[in-house]
């Protein structure tokens, strides 16, 4: 179907749009195009129509407008998913937050921050920089709050500070029928009914639209130090990392990247790694603490090969050095994805317990090897979560086969371990397939009744998670 051939949005639907919203609702080909794709490998028809929202009211009044047609509403962050959320896999229109993007109260003294659900990461920290806080959740790419509230993201710091459930604290909320609902308060904690907060954070815009969120800040550490260790195998790496976890040691991150991850990452960012297995790490605390933290797991990685004095073992002291690596391991998928050019990445994303993960990721390297597909690993090993991304060409059906073979071989094997088939992504479109596998039919129906009685019309981003 070409891009500017509309599906299922009824003109009395389109007129009612340009009426009330006029320059703010798009049906400009390449700008439906433009918010029709995600960085996944998922294709899918773009929306009917984009609307900007410039307030609640907007998003509330795009929804009302929908519903009266039963025309499905996407909400839209920055793009940066991989699991094909923003897809119009059933047409209707897309709701870009972008420019919903301030901050609109911080507490400093009660350690949270109110935002608008278009402001992304980074956007939220340069704002409250001169605060003493911080907002840690680090997926990466510079998501919006928004959307990483939608798939409960985490990244590179949840080890220390947990995921996007555990800080978010209070959700304004656009249901299916357009209603503006509050859910969750700024206080520690609550027993009052049912935890509507948890139920949508993670939730991947099929139950609401989110206008506000109230989040916990942290304090920035007093001091930060950074650690790249190299190991002679995966296997090494990875039990450095389980001793380190078992032994309780306060963490902040640590980061596995495969020597296929660094030798891409060299070349795209112009470093000169040892092309080996490495772990990124990062130690917050006090002055004392932080060198503490660093000599303990220093013993622990020399131990498991990693020598100082052989040069595996080296600090990153100044926040320019630490910025240049974390911006390198950020970069490490477009990297990937730049090393064979033209190619798609089929990106996993299993989360084990601690105890398993060097089994599972020990099995999983050694398929991944044998299947002859170029692939790169990463992970936020701290917390049992790692990432294979298999670098297929698009155009080549038995390339994917294979690479979606490896996937659901490795996800079989975290299941069986008592893992998840997705530990920050979310499902999305791409892994729909996984979920009854994960969580048995039993609670799918009970996900889809939830679903059915919030949305009784499935308006809200339809054919994600399940299918009704």
């Amino acid at each position: 179907m070409p891009a500017d051939t509309p599906r299922n949005v009824p003109p009395a639907l389109q007129a009612a749009l340009q009426s009330r919203f006029g320059a703010q609702c798009s049906t400009a080909a390449a700008v439906r195009e433009q918010h029709g794709r995600d960085e996944g490998s998922i294709s899918a028809p773009p929306p009917d129509a984009v609307v900007f929202a410039h307030s609640t009211q907007d998003v509330q009044d795009a929804v009302r407008l929908a519903a009266q047609h039963a025309v499905p509403v996407i909400a839209y962050g920055a793009g940066s998913s991989l699991e094909g959320h923003l897809l119009a896999v059933q047409g209707g229109i897309s709701i870009d937050m972008g420019r919903m993007n301030r901050v609109l109260s911080v507490d400093a003294d009660d350690l949270t921050v109110t935002v608008q659900p278009g402001i992304t990461r980074k956007q939220l920290n340069e704002a409250i920089k001169d605060t003493g806080l911080f907002f840690p959740i680090d997926p990466g790419a510079d998501a919006s709050i928004g959307g990483m509230t939608a798939t409960r993201a985490s990244g590179t710091n949840a080890v220390r500070y947990g995921t996007m459930r555990e800080n978010v604290l209070a959700l304004q909320v656009v249901t299916a029928s357009g209603e503006v609902i509050r859910t969750g308060t700024r206080a520690k904690k609550s027993s009052a009914g049912y935890d509507l907060t948890r139920l949508m954070v993670g939730s991947e815009g099929t139950l609401g639209l989110f206008t506000e969120i109230t989040l916990r800040l942290h304090p920035l550490p007093e001091a930060v130090s950074a650690a790249i260790c190299s190991f002679p195998s995966i296997e090494a790496a990875v039990r450095t990392v389980i001793q380190t976890i078992q032994l309780g040691v306060p963490i902040a991150r640590v980061e596995l990247i495969d020597a296929n991850a660094v030798r891409m990452v060299n070349a795209h960012s112009k470093l000169g790694l040892r092309e080996e297995p490495l772990l990124l790490m990062e130690f917050h605390g006090s002055p004392a603490g932080v060198h503490e933290q660093a000599q303990t797991v220093q013993a622990i990685a020399s131990e498991w090969g990693a020598k100082r004095e052989n040069g595996a073992f080296e600090w990153a002291t100044t926040p320019e050095e630490r910025t240049r690596l974390w911006t390198a391991r950020h970069n490490a998928y477009f990297a990937a994805v730049q090393s064979r050019p033209g190619c798609k990445a089929i990106s996993t994303d299993t989360c084990v317990p601690i105890s398993r993960l060097a089994d599972c990721l020990l099995d999983s390297v050694a398929e991944a090897d044998a299947s002859g597909i170029p692939y790169f690993l990463v992970g936020h090993v701290g917390d049992g979560n790692f990432h294979f991304g298999y670098l297929i060409d698009p155009d080549s059906p038995a390339e994917r086969e294979t690479a979606e073979q490896l996937n659901h071989q490795l996800v079989a094997r975290a299941l069986r371990m008592q893992g998840t088939c997705t530990g920050e992504h979310g499902v999305g479109v791409h892994k729909m397939g996984f979920l009854v596998d994960e969580a048995g039919a039993g609670a799918v129906d009970m996900m889809r009744a939830i679903k059915r009685a919030l949305d009784p019309h499935n308006i809200l981003n339809p054919g994600k998670i399940f299918a009704l």
